[in-house]
């Protein structure tokens, strides 16, 4: 077990800069727990795990397994030491309050493209309950126990995903189309983890190079593996009406009204989104939420 601790700022939000590793509620390759949180990753030095704790006066990681030193040496970008939050100067009134009010969070990066691109073609064009139920599914059935005492579970390695044959998603409520873009970015693993030493423009381009990789799919890689605060999901089903109505009063929107409202805020225009969403500010309700289909069943 390797130890290191690190200096964050008074008031830093471990739980909501991290949050964007869960994948879901029970994605057995991650545990928030408290003033702690636990990741199970494959590192390009071997399998570890992380555990991060917020005391008082620090964060405290310790780490497992071969790649035990790799994790904390990108500790510091996954918690957002790279960020910049006070160059982060909001006009709107609403901006400025969620701004205050969640002044600790910090957009951090993970450096692990393969990884983040899993589960997020996976939240493509279904609910995320679908989402994350099929995520959690392929981690059970094909990850491996994590290092150390955390009871995780490793992702699933590229070339195992790479190598699944169609027949054995369909059970785990994952269908060919999203089960095939998969295989595609797993197969392309090297390549496509060598991006995290570009820039976050010309890595989502040369991402979006993959058949099925799309500008939604791009931009999410780049806000959790590169920690982008400018990256913004086009083609997304809420975001737009989310902005829309939180800095404009109008009930609906598209990528464009919402990138003009954004606009003002460029290099933190997925900050801003994000504050948002923490702040709730999504237009009333008329209709149902879209049900979770059974695959399985089909």
């Amino acid at each position: 077990m390797l130890e290191r601790d690190f200096w964050m700022p008074d008031g830093f939000d471990l739980a909501r800069t991290l949050a964007p590793l869960k994948h879901g509620p029970h994605n057995p390759s991650v545990r928030f727990a408290g003033n702690e949180v636990w990741r199970a990753s494959r590192t390009p030095q071997g399998a570890a795990t992380l555990q991060v704790i917020q005391e008082p006066d620090r964060i405290r990681a310790r780490a497992w397994g071969a790649g035990a030193a790799w994790l904390l040496n990108a500790t510091p970008g996954l918690l957002g030491h790279d960020d910049e939050p006070a160059s982060f100067r909001p006009i709107h009134p609403l901006l400025r309050r969620l701004h205050r009010i969640f002044g600790g969070l910090r957009i951090g990066r993970t450096g692990a493209v393969v990884e983040t691109l899993v589960p997020t073609i996976l939240k493509q064009k279904v609910t995320s309950i679908e989402a994350a139920r099929g995520y959690r599914a392929l981690v059970t059935a094909l990850g491996e126990p994590a290092p150390g005492p955390s009871g995780l579970v490793l992702p699933p390695s590229a070339q195992r995903l790479a190598a699944l044959p169609s027949w054995q998603w369909h059970p785990m409520g994952i269908e060919r189309n999203r089960a095939e873009i998969i295989r595609r970015v797993c197969a392309e693993a090297k390549r496509l983890e060598s991006l995290t030493s570009s820039p976050s423009r010309e890595g989502q381009r040369r991402l979006q190079t993959v058949p099925g990789v799309g500008p939604w799919t791009a931009s999410e890689v780049a806000r959790i593996a590169w920690g982008d605060a400018d990256a913004v999901r086009l083609g997304d089903f809420h975001l737009p009406g989310l902005v829309s109505w939180a800095l404009a009063g109008e009930r609906r929107g598209d990528d464009a009204r919402m990138l003009e409202l954004l606009e003002p805020y460029r290099g933190h225009r997925g900050r801003a989104v994000r504050l948002l969403q923490l702040g709730g500010c999504y237009p009333p309700r008329r209709a149902p939420r879209m049900s979770p289909r059974s695959i399985r069943a089909l």
